[in-house]
C-alpha cells in the first residue's frame, strides 16, 4: 500500500518490485480460475500535478480450464499496467465526463497495489483457453450423437445438407449420362 501523503513528499516517486500472494482472493472472486502463482509487479508510483500515476509490469502464471476439453491449462501472462488515481476532491474539479472516466479515486488515503494487480488479472482472463496440443490439432471432443466443430466446418456441413435436400439433387447426374 502506498500512502498518498508519502507520495506527495517524494517527487521522484517510489519504485517497487513486489511478489504478491493473491491466490485466495482472486480465486474467491472468479471460480473459473484453478490456480494462480508467481505474481510479480515491478514498477513505480509518482505524484504529478494532482495525479498519482501507478505504472508497473505485471507477470504471473494462471491455470484455467480448457474451453474445449475442460483440462487444466497453465498460461504465463506478462503485460504493462498504468493506472491514474486522484483524490475525490481533485476529481470533482475535472469538468469533462470523458476525462473523469480515466481516473480511479483514492480511497482511505492509500493506493493498494494488491487490489490493482488482482483487478488487472481478473480483467485479462482470456475467453479462449487451449492447451498447446489442442491448438495444433483440429481434433474436437465428441460423444454419442454430438460433436464440437468450428463455425467454418458447421457452415460447410449445413451447405452440404441443403444441397442434399434439394428437389433437384436426384437430377444432378442425369444430364451427364448418355446411352
Amino acid at each position: 500500500m502506498f500512502h498518498i501523503t508519502d507520495l506527495q513528499k517524494k517527487p521522484e516517486g517510489i519504485a517497487f518490485e513486489e511478489r504478491l500472494a493473491l491466490k485466495e482472493g482472486v480465486l474467491a472472486r472468479n471460480a473459473s480460475i484453478l490456480d494462480l502463482d508467481a505474481v510479480v509487479a515491478k514498477g513505480d508510483i509518482k505524484y504529478e500535478d494532482g495525479i498519482f500515476i501507478l505504472s508497473y509490469d505485471l507477470s504471473y502464471r494462471i491455470t484455467l480450464a480448457s474451453t474445449r476439453s475442460m483440462q487444466p491449462v497453465e498460461i504465463r501472462e506478462s503485460y504493462p499496467v498504468t493506472e491514474l488515481f486522484v483524490t475525490a476532491e481533485d476529481l470533482a474539479t475535472v469538468e469533462e465526463e470523458e476525462t473523469r472516466e480515466h481516473f480511479l479515486v483514492v480511497e482511505g488515503g492509500v493506493i493498494d497495489l494488491s487490489e490493482s494487480v488482482a483487478d488487472n488479472i481478473l480483467l485479462n482472463i482470456p475467453l479462449k483457453v487451449l492447451s498447446p496440443e489442442e491448438e495444433s490439432e483440429a481434433v474436437f471432443p465428441k460423444g454419442k450423437g454430438w460433436q464440437v466443430m468450428t463455425e467454418e466446418h458447421y457452415a460447410k456441413e449445413q451447405a452440404e445438407k441443403k444441397s442434399e435436400r434439394s428437389p433437384f439433387a436426384d437430377l444432378a447426374g442425369f444430364l451427364g449420362k448418355t446411352d
